[in-house]
């Protein structure tokens, strides 16, 4: 078998799985700034899975201001281990700089990639969600993508019935990340 027969599916499992807790724990912030309704249920699902880390983690880290300073330590913790297995998975010797690096650009994906996802849910759910009609997701989307998406409208408002500022904003997000990541990872 060759060297990395094995090691190639366990870097999968460990980045994927790492990266959708690590995405449930950026909601966790997300939903902070969005001022997400508490008795969502949704909310109280990324409440109750991210807890137990977050109230250990206050215990030693005091917010500062309306942020949850415990939440952004442990988003950082949870990226860091994440790379530091892959790449020693890989057998990569990282410097300081370029793991601090990595660590940027794939939280900077992540949100990327969150921001994108909810723009493209909140469309298709605008499509097939019926006429007054209580979906729980819709008003969380829509008090998260709302300050993307109200500069856009002003510029660009609804034609002929149809939005295209989500459109937009999902070209935005890209063009940003093209623009951002490279810079991040050291490929200009």
């Amino acid at each position: 078998m060759p060297e990395g027969y094995f090691t190639t599916p366990l870097i999968f499992l460990i980045d994927t799985l790492f990266s959708l807790y690590i995405a449930i724990v950026a909601l966790r912030l997300i939903m902070q700034w969005a001022q997400w309704e508490y008795h969502n249920p949704l909310v109280q699902f990324i409440i109750r899975a991210t807890q137990l880390p977050v109230k250990f983690l206050r215990r030693f880290i005091p917010p500062a201001g309306r942020w949850d300073t415990a939440t952004i330590i442990l988003l950082l913790a949870l990226s860091l281990i994440k790379l530091l297995f892959i790449s020693f998975l890989q057998t990569k010797s990282l410097s300081l700089i370029v793991l601090f690096a990595w660590l940027l650009a794939d939280i900077f994906t992540l949100f990327i990639t969150l921001f994108s996802a909810s723009l493209i849910i909140q469309v298709v759910l605008s499509w097939i969600t019926p006429p007054n009609s209580y979906n729980p997701v819709s008003p969380l989307l829509a008090s998260m993508n709302g300050p993307l998406l109200k500069p856009i409208r002003r510029l660009l408002p609804p034609m002929g019935g149809i939005d295209l500022s989500p459109l937009f904003a999902l070209l935005g997000l890209q063009v940003l990340a093209m623009l951002v990541v490279p810079l991040l990872m050291g490929h200009y």
